[in-house]
Formats: structure tokens, C-alpha cells, sequence
């Protein structure tokens, strides 16, 4: 491993510097993390993020790769688990994220991390621009994850195309969703209204037939996300 120590001792020095204690309670309980917080907001936290990244530039893949891995799984206050996904997200690393290998640290990420504000970016933003480079790879790792037990890597396959738009694959769409749509389970439900209702936007008519043809099997949170800005734009009743 190449982990730069420098970076993540920096990081957690400027974060415990930054820390509002009265805010770090309230944060963990909005959450519902079992992991506490600094009480260090999105607008600062990414300020800091910002600052150690340039400081501590990464010379190449390995760097970058194993430096956001011992971070994460190394936090102990969940703020340092964001300032991973900004390492990872950086426009100076463009070309790392994009490689197929990065495919088991996202993995990872999600495995770990295990709740929706960690799991969603990763697999929204990284899983979803991987497609796009790795399009056969990814589309086979998707279709073994919608039937995995892990309910994090179901709900990654199901929303991994959320920003993909004209791109989207819509015969992997459907067949995510399908997997899922009769689970009782509140993040499935909930990925599956919000998958249609971003492709939606570019493919309203494709939208309103499936939930047409699944209407008896999609659950009423499920529909209403999906139809929600179809239903406002007048292109389908409620």
C-alpha cells in the first residue's frame, strides 16, 4: 500500500480544529450514524477538504487509490468517511476514477459505509461515469448485484445510472428495478422512484409505459417519485 499518512493526519487536525461540538450530536441523530461526528458542516468541510488535497498533492494511481481506502476505512468521526469521497472526487484525479480497477474501492465504500448519504454518491457520480469507460464490466458486476443480499449493493444497482441520462441503459434499468419492486424495503422503494424519475427526464414517455405496465407490483412511494415531475410538466395524471 502506498498510503499518504501526511494527508489523513492533516485532514483530521484541520477537521478537529473546525469541530462544533453542540452541532456533532444533533448531525449523528439526523443520520442515525453509530459513528459520531465533529459537528463540521458540508461548506466547511469541504473547504478543508479542498485545502489538504492541494496541499498534499498524489503522485499517481496507487496514492490515490490506497490514501482513500485507509481513510475510509480508517474513520473515526464520519466526516473523515466525506473528506474520502472528496479525495476520490477531486478534478485532479479524473483519469483514477475513471480506471476499471477503481471498481473495488467503490465496492468497498459501499459495503462499509452502509447508509444512503455514503452509498449514494458512490454509486450515483463513481459506479455511474465507470459505465461510461467500462460499460460491458460494470454491466455485469450491476446484474450480480441486483439479487445480492446486500441490500447497499442493491440499491447501487439501481440508481448507478442516475446521472447517465441518453446513456442510460434502459433493458439494466429495468431489470434492477423489477428485481426489487416487490422488497418491502424503504431504500429499495425509494431508489426505484428516483432512478425513473431522473430518466424521466430524458425519456418521460418510456416512464409513464413502465409504470404503466408495473402499476400493480410498484409500491405507492415507488410511483409517486417517479411520476412526481411527469404529473407537475401536465405529461401524466396523478
Amino acid at each position: 500500500m502506498t498510503v499518504r499518512r501526511a494527508l489523513i493526519r492533516d485532514l483530521r487536525a484541520r477537521l478537529s480544529e473546525a469541530a462544533v461540538p453542540a452541532d456533532a450530536g444533533p448531525m449523528q441523530a439526523y443520520m442515525k450514524s453509530a459513528m459520531p461526528y465533529y459537528g463540521v458542516k458540508k461548506p466547511v468541510r469541504a473547504k478543508i477538504s479542498k485545502a489538504v488535497i492541494d496541499a498534499h498533492p498524489l503522485a499517481d494511481y496507487e496514492d490515490w487509490r490506497d490514501t482513500a481506502a485507509a481513510l475510509y476505512a480508517g474513520a473515526k468521526r464520519r466526516e473523515e468517511r466525506y473528506c474520502a469521497l472528496d479525495l476520490v472526487g477531486h478534478r485532479r484525479h479524473r483519469a483514477f476514477r475513471d480506471r476499471w480497477t477503481s471498481f473495488e474501492l467503490y465496492e468497498a465504500f459501499i459495503v462499509e459505509g452502509a447508509w444512503w448519504d455514503l452509498v449514494d454518491e458512490t454509486a450515483a457520480h463513481h459506479l455511474g461515469a465507470l459505465m461510461d469507460h467500462h460499460t460491458a464490466a460494470c454491466t455485469r458486476k450491476m446484474r450480480a448485484w441486483i439479487a445480492d443480499e446486500n441490500l447497499w449493493r442493491r440499491r447501487s444497482a439501481i440508481i448507478c445510472q442516475l446521472k447517465r441520462k441518453g446513456n442510460t441503459d434502459r433493458e439494466l434499468l429495468a431489470e434492477s428495478i423489477l428485481g426489487a419492486i416487490d422488497s418491502s424495503e424503504f431504500f429499495l422503494r425509494k431508489a426505484i422512484g428516483w432512478a425513473l424519475r431522473e430518466f424521466g427526464k430524458s425519456e418521460p414517455q418510456w416512464v409513464i409505459a413502465f409504470v404503466r405496465e408495473h402499476e400493480a407490483r410498484l409500491s405507492g412511494l415507488s410511483r409517486r417519485e417517479a411520476l412526481r415531475r411527469l404529473i407537475a410538466d401536465g405529461l401524466v395524471e396523478s
